[in-house]
């Protein structure tokens, strides 16, 4: 069997990242992975090889997580109306937020020609792949593609026109 050091090498990775996807916060879950190689040194006599020791890892990661949300339950259950009113006020400034960089996109992507204009609506709101596009507009892949880009790059220099005039 590979000793602790080459163990946390190779594994620590993927405990991060499971952990993560069960978390959402890498703070905790950097922490957790931490406990999760501390608890399997005190452990390893445990393992028993039947199943890999990723898997192994995992489930005390896993376990540990679990107890963590134990001892946080009561406290989420005093908040959750707080984070509800807190998450719903969040919710309304990011959509304002998004509302107003697409109207300001949008007036932007007006400077652009026809075509270019069609294309960049199809790619960004039809949410249509470029090989989907250069097949409705009778043209390549590649053209759509590079239309697009161009289409992109002019918008950044009417941003750049607009900052420079601000200033």
């Amino acid at each position: 069997m590979q000793n602790m050091e080459q163990i946390y090498e190779e594994y620590f990775e993927t405990v991060n990242k499971y952990l993560f996807c069960l978390t959402h916060d890498r703070d905790i879950s950097e922490e957790l992975t931490q406990e999760t190689f501390y608890k399997a040194v005190n452990k390893i006599h445990t393992y028993k090889g039947k199943c890999k020791i990723s898997v192994w890892l995992c489930e005390i990661a896993k376990n540990l997580w679990y107890d963590e949300c134990r001892k946080n339950r009561k406290m989420i259950k005093t908040d959750q109306e707080e984070l509800l009113v807190i998450q719903a006020i969040e919710n309304l400034e990011d959509t304002v937020i998004l509302n107003e960089e697409k109207m300001n996109l949008y007036k932007k992507m007006q400077s652009l020609d026809e075509q270019t204009r069609e294309i960049m609506y199809l790619r960004i709101t039809g949410e249509l792949s470029f090989k989907e596009i250069g097949i409705i507009l009778n043209k390549t892949e590649n053209w759509a593609r590079v239309t697009f880009y161009r289409g992109k790059q002019k918008i950044k220099e009417v941003d750049l026109y607009e900052r420079k005039e601000k200033l």
